[in-house]
């Protein structure tokens, strides 16, 4: 009898350990499935930038650092200004909330986004992934919302550089009608002024925003990506 449960056991450990396993990262293969359930390459979005965002994603919600997990923020700056290069996707209810326009830094690169800094007055955009903090009022482009970068070296400087969410006028497809590409910030990914209220309200209070550009440097130093 003995030697019949010790073969029992033996046998159905694979599959215990099996079922045990697909307990534990359910929602993992979830959010692999959004990618073509939701169709994000027809909107621009590869599935590259899509996967790397989710490692960093599923990072930090294993640390227990976000506070709202279930929405995730990528902006892919290999693309062109031109494009609606910005995507909220929620885990949880299984939608792309919002694909809109977002703007780069003035030194970053003028259709596309080339340099990259963590440093105080270069006017360039930061890489990496951010948690949203709480929405602010600012005195010259209105509500905003604070980000802050988690990966030391590329964007923990950004509350110092007051890089945040915004809404401005060069952030519109009226802009690129007229100059032949989006508009620059001072650093910050800068929204068409109709979303930034819906947006923030959605992606505020501990989300994850991941900035995207297949620069080596990051690519092959960030802690979250490697």
């Amino acid at each position: 009898m003995k030697k019949y449960l010790f073969y029992l056991i033996f046998f159905l450990l694979p599959v215990l350990n099996r079922a045990d396993t697909e307990k534990l990262h359910p929602a993992i293969e979830v959010k692999t499935d959004i990618y073509s359930d939701l169709k994000l390459a027809e909107y621009g979005l590869s599935n590259e930038v899509f996967q790397l965002a989710l490692k960093g994603y599923n990072k930090l919600e294993s640390a227990g650092q976000l506070e709202h997990p279930g929405i995730i923020t990528i902006v892919d700056f290999s693309q062109s200004s031109k494009n609606k290069r910005m995507y909220v996707i929620d885990f949880k209810e299984h939608k792309l909330l919002f694909n809109t326009l977002v703007a780069h830094g003035r030194n970053t690169g003028e259709e596309f986004a080339k340099n990259f800094s963590n440093e105080l007055g270069t006017l360039k955009s930061s890489l990496g992934f951010y948690i949203t903090k709480n929405q602010v009022m600012g005195n010259k482009v209105g509500l905003s919302l604070i980000i802050r970068g988690v990966e030391k070296g590329f964007n923990d400087n950004a509350i110092n550089r007051q890089i945040i969410m915004h809404g401005a006028d060069y952030a519109t497809e009226e802009f690129i009608k007229k100059n032949g590409r989006l508009g620059r910030s001072y650093g910050c990914p800068s929204l068409p002024p109709d979303l930034i209220k819906p947006v923030i309200e959605t992606i505020e209070k501990g989300t994850c925003l991941f900035i995207f550009n297949p620069d080596s440097n990051y690519l092959h130093n960030s802690a979250l990506l490697n």
